[in-house]
């Protein structure tokens, strides 16, 4: 793939798009991150580029700069520095979707285990979930909200819950997103000012 496709120099036809079904995007991750981001699913638009949170529009790389996670605003193609931030990016279903309602709960279930299993390889200091209703399908956790979740581990590793970043979840603000973000960096680390995210 060129790095000109990478840089939104190029924007993909329909036919492309489609052409990315079912595809996967490979997880940014080293061992021992700080915050080990997780999507639902990738889109179409991240199918096609290789890039997590590609879709021009999604808030997830404005609001992890707002938040102070990154030092200036990073690109999708610019993904591979995260880990040395402390930080990194999965999925809980790697299976490239239009819309993460295409899932199933099975699949979102099956995802969950897979994901226990990937966090438990990683281990971060905090597992931080981009979608309250993936979440909760994939986890068994009806009630779950917004936030940290007391309690609950995911392959060793404590939950948070943040919003999803997608343009299509409008009703929350790439403002109001970052600030839960830079909650979770108050609280466990990360970012440009983070030597040393979390001891082994």
């Amino acid at each position: 793939m060129s790095s000109g496709r990478r840089r939104g120099a190029e924007r993909p036809t329909r036919e492309q798009l489609e052409a990315a079904r079912g595809a996967a995007v490979p997880d940014v991750a080293g061992p021992g991150p700080a915050v080990l981001f997780c999507g639902i699913n990738p889109g179409l638009y991240s199918g096609w580029a290789g890039l997590h949170f590609a879709r021009p529009g999604n808030r997830f790389w404005p609001a992890l700069h707002r938040s102070g996670f990154t030092p200036r605003l990073l690109r999708p193609d610019e993904q591979h520095l995260l880990p040395g931030l402390g930080l990194g990016i999965t999925n809980v279903v790697a299976r490239v979707t239009a819309r993460a309602d295409e899932l199933t709960p099975d699949e979102l279930r099956e995802g969950g285990r897979a994901l226990a299993e990937r966090v438990a390889r990683y281990r971060p200091g905090v597992l931080a979930v981009l979608g309250v209703t993936a979440y909760r399908a994939a986890f068994a956790e009806p009630r779950a909200r917004i936030g940290f979740q007391e309690g609950a581990e995911v392959g060793g590793a404590p939950v948070w819950v943040l919003p999803n970043p997608s343009g299509l979840n409008a009703h929350w603000t790439p403002e109001a997103i970052a600030a839960e973000l830079r909650a979770v960096r108050e609280r466990f680390g990360g970012g440009p000012a983070e030597e040393s995210p979390r001891s082994s």
